[in-house]
């Protein structure tokens, strides 16, 4: 007989351990649990947490549904742009479910969905647009792909808050076209810098030329200065030219001894 008690006792326990298993949930902070009751779902009562919740064993079941964000890769897509260049695009979509009854009663695996028109999205809108424009503007395309999936997921409850388009692989040739284009274009700046610079030399050299014609004895100062730079080198020959003013000076004092 106490064997026997002992055998109901623990059969008692594990009983009531397996009932309260099933009765109660707890479910944390970020969850939400869609209750169904006799297989329907309340439009007021549906969705209960966090905390602890009580359910009728046999009668209402609980599905859990996490309100955090979620980041999803988009697998990389062949895509052929507005001016028939073909790339491969890959991005990264952040989204978060608003509205457990719908994520669940609406749609079968919001995730997989959400993936699939994601990827759809992907295609249709890039190729909406040029090469230049998909490598420059890309702040423009991550809002317009945000928009357009969000509208599509909005009717299962979900809210997609951002995305963003991650690598944009081009084709061996195009990579090389796209460096000789670079190039190119660094050689015609550097060119036109080297023109502003010549012009600009040449207008400050035009305003000297006239201030030194109006004072000839600048000329000279110039001069001097010129020969204190060369002798500062360590040359053991300078051969520079003699001012014509000064010459100019000798021939008239001459003139006057004779």
């Amino acid at each position: 007989m106490p064997q026997i008690f002992a055998t109901s006792f623990v059969f008692l326990i594990l009983l009531a351990v397996m009932v309260l298993y099933n009765i109660v949930k707890i479910l944390k902070q970020y969850e939400r649990g869609v209750i169904f009751t006799l297989g329907k779902v309340s439009m007021d009562q549906g969705v209960k947490g966090p905390g602890i919740i009580f359910l009728w064993p046999g009668i209402q079941k609980m599905v859990r549904v996490s309100l955090r964000t979620v980041t999803m890769d988009v697998p990389a897509q062949d895509i052929i742009t507005k001016d028939n260049v073909t790339v491969k695009v890959n991005a990264v979509v952040y989204f978060r479910i608003i509205d457990p009854r719908k994520a669940i009663v609406e749609i079968e695996d919001f995730y997989y969905a959400t993936s699939l028109i994601a990827q759809t999205t992907l295609r249709s809108i890039l190729g909406q647009n040029a090469l230049d424009d998909l490598l420059s503007n890309r702040d423009a395309i991550n809002a317009e792909l945000q928009k357009v999936i969000d509208l599509q997921t909005e009717p299962w409850g979900v809210k997609v808050t951002t995305v963003e388009v991650k690598n944009v692989d081009l084709p061996a040739e195009m990579q090389r076209a796209i460096a000789i284009q670079a190039q190119a274009e660094r050689e015609r700046r550097a060119k036109v810098i080297h023109a502003e610079g010549e012009l600009q030399a040449s207008v400050k050299l035009s305003e000297a030329a006239n201030i030194i014609s109006q004072n000839p004895t600048t000329l000279q100062l110039r001069y001097l200065q010129t020969l204190t730079e060369i002798a500062s080198e360590k040359n053991s020959t300078i051969i520079f030219p003699l001012p014509i003013d000064l010459i100019s000076a000798f021939q008239k004092l001459v003139m006057k001894k004779d």
